[in-house]
C-alpha cells in the first residue's frame, strides 16, 4: 500500500509481520469452523468477525430462519468466549438483563442486600430479537455496551472481559415490534443484514441439517487470544489517504454541513463522530483478517453500509419518494472515492 503514514502512527506501531500471520492464520482457522455450520453466509460470517475484532458490538437484521441465533451460538462456541442468551419480550424488565439487589438475612440476624447477576455478565451476550422489548427495557444496554460496566443502587459494576452485545431483530415492519433508540443503535458497531441465501446454499442447508446428525462447531480460540487479537487491530497503523476517506464519507452525510444535494434533500440525520470511530476500528480488523499490515480505501468503501445505515434516517419526502439509505450511501462512496 503506497499510502503514507504519519510520523505519530509511526511512533505507535509496533506490529510485526509475523504477529499480523499468525493472528491472520488463527482467524482463518476460526472463521472456516464458523462457515462449516452457517453455511451461505460468508460475508455475513465475515462482517460478524470484523466487529469482534474491533471489539464492538453488531446489530443482525434479518427475517426469521436465517440462522441469525445459531451464528451468535456458533461464535460464542468457536471463539471461546462465555455466552448467555436473553430472549427479549414485551414484558421483559431492565432488572432481568442487568440484575437486582435482593435482601437477604445473616445468621446473625441482621439484614443485608445481595447483588444478583444478570444475564449481561458474560463475555458475549446474545440480546435475542432486541426491537420486541420496550424501549424502556432496550436502553437498559445503553451503558453496559458503551462503558463495560452498569450501576445498580448507586453501584457500579465491571463487566467481564471482553464484552460484546449481538442482537438479532426483525424488520421494522413486522408485528409486534419496537423501533431503537437512536443512542442505542450508534453503539453498535456495525448492522450486518442477513439475507436469504442463494440456491446452491440452500440445497446445501436443506441437506445438512436434515440429516442424523449436525455439524457441531469446535472451539478454535480463547478469549484471551481474542483480546490479543483486538490489541493488535488498534497497533495497525492508517494511513492519511484512508484516514480522509473516513472523514470525507461521515462528514458528507450529515445535512448541515454537506455539500451532496442528495444528502441535504434526503437525509433527516446523519452519522455523528461514533461512525468515524467505528470506520477507523473496523477497516484495521478487516486488514487484520485478509493478513494485511494495513487498511486501504477499499476496505472503507466496503465497510461504508453496514457502518452507516443505522446511523443515519431518510426524511419523510424521500421515503416518499421511495429513496433507500442505499441510495445515499453509494452517494457517499462517490465522495470518499472519486476515482
Amino acid at each position: 500500500m503506497s499510502d503514507m503514514i504519519t510520523q505519530s502512527q509511526a511512533e505507535h506501531a509496533e506490529v510485526s509481520v509475523e504477529d499480523v500471520e499468525r493472528v491472520s492464520a488463527q482467524m482463518a482457522v476460526a472463521k472456516a469452523g464458523i462457515e462449516s455450520v452457517i453455511l451461505g453466509q460468508s460475508d455475513v460470517v465475515e462482517e460478524s468477525l470484523i466487529t469482534l475484532l474491533a471489539g464492538g458490538h453488531a446489530l443482525l437484521i434479518g427475517v426469521p430462519g436465517l440462522a441469525k441465533t445459531k451464528l451468535v451460538e456458533t461464535l460464542g462456541t468457536v471463539l471461546g468466549l462465555k455466552d448467555k442468551r436473553v430472549q427479549f419480550t414485551p414484558d421483559l424488565m431492565p432488572a432481568d438483563i442487568l440484575g437486582s439487589e435482593i435482601l437477604e438475612e445473616g445468621e446473625d440476624g441482621k439484614r443485608f442486600f445481595r447483588f444478583v447477576k444478570g444475564p449481561v455478565f458474560s463475555q458475549l451476550l446474545m440480546a435475542d430479537e432486541i426491537n420486541r422489548a420496550s424501549p424502556r427495557t432496550q436502553s437498559a444496554l445503553l451503558q453496559a455496551m458503551q462503558e463495560r460496566r452498569v450501576s445498580i443502587a448507586g453501584q457500579s459494576h465491571e463487566l467481564p472481559q471482553p464484552f460484546h452485545v449481538l442482537a438479532t431483530q426483525n424488520p421494522i415492519e413486522q408485528e409486534g415490534t419496537y423501533p431503537l433508540p437512536e443512542a442505542q443503535l450508534d453503539r453498535f458497531l456495525l448492522q450486518v443484514d442477513i439475507s436469504y441465501p442463494d440456491d446452491s446454499a440452500e440445497r446445501q442447508i436443506i441437506i445438512a441439517t436434515t440429516g442424523a446428525k449436525e455439524v457441531e462447531p469446535n472451539k478454535v480460540m480463547t478469549s484471551n487470544d481474542l483480546m490479543a487479537a483486538q490489541a493488535l487491530v488498534r497497533q495497525l497503523p492508517v494511513g492519511d489517504s484512508v484516514i480522509d476517506a473516513i472523514l470525507k464519507l461521515v462528514r458528507a452525510g450529515r445535512p448541515e454541513t454537506t455539500e451532496i444535494d442528495e444528502v441535504r434533500d434526503w437525509v433527516a440525520w446523519g452519522p455523528g463522530p461514533r461512525a468515524s470511530q467505528a470506520l477507523m476500528l473496523a477497516v484495521r480488523a478487516r486488514a487484520l483478517l485478509d493478513g494485511r499490515l494495513a487498511p486501504s480505501i477499499d476496505d472503507v468503501l466496503a465497510l461504508a453500509k453496514p457502518v452507516l445505515q443505522h446511523r443515519m434516517a431518510l426524511s419523510f419526502t424521500a421515503r416518499a419518494d421511495g429513496r433507500s439509505l442505499g441510495d445515499v450511501i453509494n452517494r457517499l462512496r462517490d465522495v470518499a472515492d472519486p476515482s
